[in-house]
């Protein structure tokens, strides 16, 4: 059964092979120029890159190898030809999830695997600098599902969701796009619905510093403080502007800041003494994420399992 199914998946193995080989080409051919040199556009356009690819894998292998899986077998045919054979549908079954699975999450892994050790002197580079107006830290929701471990736990999943779009839709083409719609929108309710919630995250009050104001958004009441804090390595996840009892600050508007003097704006918000309330995942909690949400990952790919052995004895029963 290992063997044809092997038989089989050659072709999608072999593409996805010489795309890995080729991507792997580039990144050793790319990675000697890196080193003090982040901050170049063709790097960032290349990191950037790289991380979009990381993103966009697990679902098309969720697409091009689950989707057909077993609906091109439904549309030619030849599914209940191959459960009339020795072989039982549980063990076809688990045998084409298991082996397409694990190749799932190697090739993801190999990715991820890669591309943290071309990105090392970004990362590096940007925590050297203490700037993160690029946003070139892993914790960031952009940057932390492609990197770590997190990427097996999309190839694993895009691939279920793709083999149950396709015993549920019965038509390959039709499933390979539900897969890519349904796979896109978890990719972006996730990090900031799921996420952020995975940890309880930690709240922290400091005093707002008049020198990160970053803008200052006035209407015909009320004032809103917008700064950054210094660059922690931490995950903020929201954070607000509150007067000294712990109150959103509001304004109202001075004159101070509807003129052109930033210096006099400053110093009369210093006089306020307003704070700033964040709550935060601190980079200490990198890889317990990491943890929490390539298992979670893999529960809901073994529940789409489920459905599918469901669904195909419901329909070989028919």
């Amino acid at each position: 059964m290992i063997w044809l199914t092997w038989r089989q998946f050659r072709g999608q193995a072999i593409a996805t092979a010489a795309l890995l080989g080729a991507f792997a080409i580039a990144l050793a051919v790319t990675g000697v120029r890196l080193i003090g040199a982040y901050d170049a556009n063709g790097i960032l356009l290349t990191f950037y890159a790289t991380v979009f690819l990381l993103y966009a894998l697990p679902g098309l292998i969720g697409a091009f190898w689950g989707a057909p899986l077993v609906a091109r077998e439904i549309e030619a045919g030849t599914l209940r030809l191959a459960w009339n054979q020795s072989v039982t549908r549980e063990r076809w079954l688990a045998a084409k999830l298991g082996l397409l699975a694990l190749a799932a999450a190697v090739a993801t892994g190999l990715l991820s695997l890669m591309t943290a050790w071309w990105a090392s002197p970004i990362y590096r580079a940007a925590r050297q600098a203490g700037s993160n107006h690029l946003s070139i830290d892993r914790m960031s929701p952009a940057l932390f599902g492609a990197s770590g471990i997190v990427p097996l736990g999309y190839g694993v999943f895009g691939f279920a969701l793709g083999v149950t779009a396709g015993v549920l839709i019965r038509r390959a083409i039709p499933a390979m796009a539900a897969t890519l719609a349904v796979f896109a929108g978890v990719q972006v309710a996730w990090p900031n619905s799921i996420r952020p919630h995975l940890l309880t995250p930690l709240r922290r009050t400091i005093a707002l510093n008049v020198g990160r104001i970053d803008f200052i958004s006035i209407g015909s009441r009320q004032m809103t403080v917008h700064a950054t804090i210094r660059n922690t390595g931490a995950w903020i996840i929201s954070n607000q502007t509150v007067t000294a009892a712990g109150r959103p600050f509001t304004g109202p508007p001075t004159s101070a800041c509807l003129g052109p003097s930033y210096r006099a704006c400053n110093a009369w918000l210093a006089a306020r003494h307003l704070r700033q309330s964040i709550v935060y995942q601190p980079a200490s909690r990198y890889w317990p994420l990491q943890w929490e949400e390539t298992a979670l990952f893999v529960v809901m790919a073994l529940l789409l399992a489920g459905v599918c052995a469901w669904r195909l004895r419901r329909r070989q029963q028919a």
